[in-house]
């Protein structure tokens, strides 16, 4: 029995090998265009730039804290004063939800380390330099998981499509501003969206 299985590991030990050969080049391929994908969209971006432009969306960018804040905030409040159960149910649903995806971003920031735009591309100009790391983009998962978690606990199209427009709105801000690759806010909403469905157990 012990006889037979080392053969068997030998064999897997050996495939593995294989597949590694052949596929790290093809991810460093990949890699290489995906990065060359990020670069282009954001210097053409940054091209489009105009002044009133630049304004609005970096409010929209600054107002996503806000944002994100208030809308548990004031379910939980209005849920208090009405004593609405369903309310604060959805409240603790998007709090927890929020919770959860700063932690995550945090981790995956800490682990994947990618630096910004304009550090990795000089020929970039952000309209600001914040700090920390590029990859996912933090604004962008917190959007995503304030508008889904919403949208979910209110399944009504007055609800959804503002929800979704105003997430989609801070991911291409953090674009425009020149602070986030287009694959970090894609990470970032598809992140926020996970944990929303993720939690979703917890909606009422």
């Amino acid at each position: 029995m012990k006889a037979d299985m080392f053969p068997l590991t030998k064999r897997s030990i050996a495939l593995v090998a294989v597949m590694w050969f052949f596929l790290f080049p093809a991810n460093m391929v990949a890699q290489s265009r995906l990065q060359q994908f990020d670069d282009r969209v954001l210097e053409n971006l940054e091209t489009t730039r105009t002044p009133s432009q630049t304004a609005v969306w970096r409010t929209v960018s600054d107002a996503n804290l806000y944002v994100n804040v208030g809308i548990p905030a004031t379910l939980l409040v209005t849920g208090l004063i009405k004593n609405d159960a369903d309310m604060k149910q959805n409240a603790l649903y998007m709090a927890t939800n929020a919770i959860s995806t700063e932690l995550i971003n945090l981790l995956i920031k800490k682990l994947v380390k990618r630096p910004r735009p304009f550090i990795t591309n000089m020929r970039l100009t952000p309209v600001y330099k914040p700090g920390s790391y590029s990859f996912p983009s933090g604004h962008t998962s917190s959007a995503f998981s304030s508008g889904v978690t919403l949208a979910r606990a209110y399944p009504h199209w007055y609800i959804i499509v503002p929800s979704l427009v105003w997430a989609s709105a801070v991911g291409y801000s953090r674009m425009y501003l020149g602070v986030h690759y287009p694959s970090d806010v894609a990470t970032g909403a598809l992140l926020g969206t996970g944990t929303a469905f993720a939690l979703g157990f917890m909606r009422r």
